[in-house]
């Protein structure tokens, strides 16, 4: 290899590899909903949590025994506001995002503290799986989801 080609070929392949791990902006802006979806969780702010929900949202929660329907997805909040519980603190841990065409999909693990009405934490961790649609006005909403608890490694 030639002198100039040699350091042309390490500098395209360290760009390429750079850019791969890059978001696009739809994985940005996916996850960035991803985001607000716990800071709603946590203001307890039912209104716009709801607003991040296709209407024909389908899916399985942890906390149901059975697939949930929009109408259903606030339920798992309300089991723990009416107990007094709030939700303390979180951290997200982003797996993956795959965007294609409109539809987008993000995982990832969140190891969450509950605080209960006598002020006593219940720490937890969830893996969780979104799969987002574009709608034609180019708004994002999930489509479907589940939820597991992570193994005793925390994964």
């Amino acid at each position: 290899m030639t002198r100039i080609a040699r350091p042309a070929l390490v500098v395209v392949l360290l760009a390429s590899a750079l850019f791969a791990g890059q978001r696009s902006a739809d994985e940005k802006e996916v996850w960035s909903l991803e985001q607000a979806y716990w800071r709603y969780v946590q203001a307890n702010d039912l209104e716009r949590y709801r607003t991040l929900w296709h209407k024909d949202f389908l899916g399985w929660p942890l906390s149901s025994p059975e697939p949930a329907r929009k109408d259903q997805i606030t339920d798992w909040i309300t089991a723990h506001t009416s107990k007094g519980e709030t939700l303390k603190s979180y951290d997200l841990e982003p797996l993956a995002v795959q965007v294609t065409d409109n539809l987008a999909t993000t995982t990832y693990r969140i190891r969450l503290t509950w605080l209960d009405k006598t002020g006593a934490s219940r720490p937890g961790s969830l893996r969780i799986i979104h799969t987002w649609v574009r709608n034609a006005g180019g708004t994002w909403q999930i489509i479907s989801g589940m939820s597991a608890p992570t193994n005793a490694e925390g994964h």
